[in-house]
């Protein structure tokens, strides 16, 4: 072939190359191509040397390499050819690039397992044809192997790299910084600079350089950042250039390696007072919104001082919330000053967090409240978030858990005393009567035993009144209506009054009947207006108001401890000295009383919530100092059928009229108490019964046991061994009905669950000769 000829064809050749190459754009195909063309070339060559006659040489140039890097080159991923050697032949400047050199695949410092992996796909490439491999890893960035293998005796592998991004997130942020992007901040007042994992700068853009250097065409890559700022006490950064009295810039810091948060850094600053400016219109924002919320709320900078604080958290605070004081100590007693105090500081200095501590309020100082504090960030001054909560109806209904649960545990032990005093009292009253009987008036004992009789009924009804507080008195309920009982007691109550108080009665419409002792209601209204007249010694008004209390009515009163429904509501309003709110949680506790020593036995409110609750309502007091004292008795309306009464037990304890109670009659009477055993023995046998006695359920079981009857069996209900009940329940299962008569010193109500048994009566403690010779004689009809 002529030299002419083969020049052509190499023109030729370079120019379909390059069109092929602008067409398609891929690298390997234009390698494919290439090897052949050149086959071909080597073919036609042959074939006119065999025309010709010339002798055929059997070796193949080698190609041009240069060519081929010049193609390479054109490629947007990296290229690289070698032989069946591993030599490398050619490489692109990509390659070199992001591979720090010329060293042959798979030996370019790839991390650990990409070697491997690169080696067996060079390894499938030779066997296949070509192979693929990903994710091939040089430090932080990821790459995806492409291989095949070319040329006219296959004896070449052409390497293709792409990144599995587009571009290395930290050559592209330095890009930005240093180009367009990077101007634009700077027309903004924005210095950005990208820094390496080792504090060098990559790039920075004008603004930067001229804070940190004096021009914006200072190089400052691979400057040390550090040698351009610094930090002061107080954490702020300066430019070193501005000396002390710079301004102190708001720096913040972006990484840009995912998987290497203290690796390379993309860093925007600017200067404090623009960011003031920014985070002053964000406090602004804050503050509008902690204005609306029902929280009590509060900001404060980081010397302590009070920035902002909401209604609520004035409310809470007990302060008016255009009054602030200076510091949050200032709301505070004494001793938890230097605490608070101490925790501002310390949340304001240290990492954002949150916590509380129990503080006590100087409007408050019997109560610990929980004072929220939380460290806060980019709100300008403020430095500390103070939150202070409404605990006011968790504190009421607390000191009413706890009124309750100290008001049950001392009726608990009132109840037991009174138990115990009315066998005392039964033996009292008993043998005063049978002395009375024995000396008639005129006789010169009689007047000192009707006095240790009289003294003892008074004992009796102080009793009764520990008995009502615990809620364990006997009560006999009546279906009644409200303004009937007011409208009965109100004369008797006039009179207790005196001439300097008013009395006003106020009756509501469409009340509903409600299920009471009326003699025990008349009690509340009678000590509810005794205490009133005490607390007017200069005179004044006394208001008893009844009404009806719908359910709309109690939901509207959004009660915690009022149950939904109907209510006879029972007032009673005085314009009295009033009571001091410290008293006022304690007025229902027995022997607690404001009065003057001697003038009062501190159990009048106590007798009152007793007898409201055991009737199954509710009582609240509301009273200011000067401004009088106001008591609601809530009691529900009866939903039965008024026409029909509830059955009632005989009432054994009532007045009798005076006389005697002669019967006849086998008794037996079991007692565990000796004094009020004999005494009613004695009692029982003048009125002409014959009467045996036993000690306990257990003894008088015997008697039954060795053949013996009796008409009536009179038992205590609480012994030692074998119980009233028990006794009852084991006579009524061996030997059939047997009339039984019940007495104690514990309230009927408080031991019906143990004596649920038909057809038995009750007398209570203590009682007198004549009320047990009645309670018999109505027991064995």
């Amino acid at each position: 072939m002529r030299r002419w000829q083969l020049a052509g064809l190499g023109a030729a050749l370079l120019l379909s190359l390059l069109l092929l190459w602008f067409a398609t754009g891929n690298i390997i195909l234009v390698g494919a191509a290439l090897a052949a063309l050149v086959g071909l070339a080597a073919i036609v060559d042959y074939w006119n040397r065999a025309r010709a006659g010339d002798t055929i040489e059997t070796e193949v140039a080698p190609p041009d390499w240069t060519v081929m890097r010049a193609i390479a080159d054109l490629e947007s991923a990296g290229v690289a050819i070698t032989d069946r050697a591993g030599r490398l032949l050619c490489a692109n400047d990509r390659y070199i690039e992001w591979f720090d050199g010329t060293r042959p695949p798979p030996d370019m410092g790839l991390d650990e397992g990409s070697h491997d992996l690169l080696l067996k796909a060079g390894r499938a490439a030779w066997r296949d044809g070509s192979a693929s491999a990903e994710p091939i890893r040089k430090r932080s960035v990821e790459y995806r192997a492409r291989v095949a293998r070319s040329g006219v005796g296959d004896e070449y592998l052409i390497w293709q790299f792409a990144p599995l991004v587009s571009q290395n997130l930290v050559s592209q942020s330095g890009e930005l910084v240093a180009g367009r992007f990077g101007r634009a901040l700077s027309t903004s007042g924005i210095m950005a600079l990208t820094v390496g994992p080792e504090g060098r700068i990559r790039a920075s853009n004008g603004a930067f350089a001229v804070r940190a250097t004096g021009s914006e065409n200072s190089n400052l890559v691979n400057r040390d950042v550090s040698s351009f700022l610094r930090l002061d006490d107080k954490g702020r950064i300066f430019f070193e250039r501005d000396g002390k009295h710079g301004v102190p810039v708001r720096l913040l810091q972006v990484p840009l390696e995912d998987n290497n948060p203290e690796g390379s850094s993309m860093l925007l600053a600017i200067d404090e007072d623009a960011a003031q400016h920014e985070r002053a219109s964000a406090l602004v924002h804050v503050e509008h919104l902690l204005a609306n919320l029902p929280l009590g709320l509060a900001l404060v900078d980081r010397d302590g001082r009070f920035l902002f604080g909401n209604d609520a958290f004035a409310r809470v605070a007990g302060i008016d919330a255009a009054k602030l004081p200076p510091y949050p100590g200032d709301l505070v007693i004494a001793e938890d000053k230097s605490a608070v105090a101490d925790s501002i500081r310390r949340y304001a200095g240290g990492q954002s967090m949150a916590g509380d501590i129990a503080i006590r309020l100087k409007d408050q100082p019997d109560e610990v409240v929980a004072l929220s504090i939380a460290g806060v960030r980019g709100l300008g001054e403020a430095a500390v978030l103070l939150g202070l909560k409404d605990n006011s109806e968790e504190n009421k209904l607390k000191r009413q858990v706890a009124q309750a649960t100290k008001m049950q545990a001392v009726g608990q032990l009132a109840g037991g005393v009174a138990h115990d005093f009315n066998n005392i009292l039964t033996a009292i009253l008993g043998y005063c009567d049978l002395m009375l009987l024995r000396h008639p008036p005129g006789d010169s004992d009689y007047d000192d035993i009707h006095q240790i009789k009289n003294n003892a009924n008074r004992a009796a009804g102080l009793t009764r009144q520990l008995l009502a507080f615990s809620r364990q008195q006997t009560l006999r309920p009546q279906i009644l209506q409200l303004s009937d009982v007011v409208a009965e007691v109100s004369n008797l109550l006039k009179r207790l009054l005196g001439e300097k108080v008013v009395l006003e009665v106020q009756h509501g419409r469409n009340i509903g009947a409600v299920r009471a002792d009326p003699g025990q209601l008349e009690q509340v209204i009678i000590n509810l207006g005794v205490n009133a007249r005490d607390a007017m010694a200069n005179g004044g008004t006394l208001t008893i108001e009844t009404r009806a209390v719908t359910q709309s009515d109690v939901r509207a009163m959004r009660s915690e401890i009022l149950p939904i429904g109907d209510y006879a509501l029972l007032s009673v309003r005085d314009t009295g000295t009033g009571i001091a709110r410290e008293n006022l949680a304690k007025i229902f506790e027995p022997f607690f009383t404001t009065k003057e020593v001697g003038k009062g036995t501190g159990l009048g409110l106590s007798t009152v919530y007793g007898i409201v609750k055991q009737s199954g309502g509710f009582i609240f007091a509301e009273s200011e100092l000067g401004d009088g004292t106001r008591f609601d008795v809530y009691l529900p309306t009866y939903a039965g059928d008024i026409a029909q009464k509830p059955k009632m037990l005989p009432e054994a304890a009532k007045a009798v009229e005076a006389g005697e109670f002669w019967g006849s009659g086998n008794l037996l009477l079991v007692e565990d108490e000796d004094m009020v055993r004999a005494v009613a023995e004695r009692a029982l046998v003048r009125q002409g019964y014959t009467v045996e006695t036993a000690r306990d359920g257990e003894e008088a079981l015997e008697y039954f046991a060795q053949g013996k009857r009796y008409d009536l069996v009179i038992s205590d209900v609480v012994m030692p061994n074998v119980d009233g009940p028990t006794m009852a329940r084991t006579l009524r299962r061996d030997y059939g009905d047997m009339r039984i008569l019940f007495m104690s010193g514990y309230a009927e109500e408080q031991l019906r669950k143990s004596i649920n048994i038909e057809n038995v009566h009750f007398l209570p403690k203590p009682f007198s000769v004549q009320q047990i010779a009645e309670a018999v004689r109505d027991a064995l009809k």
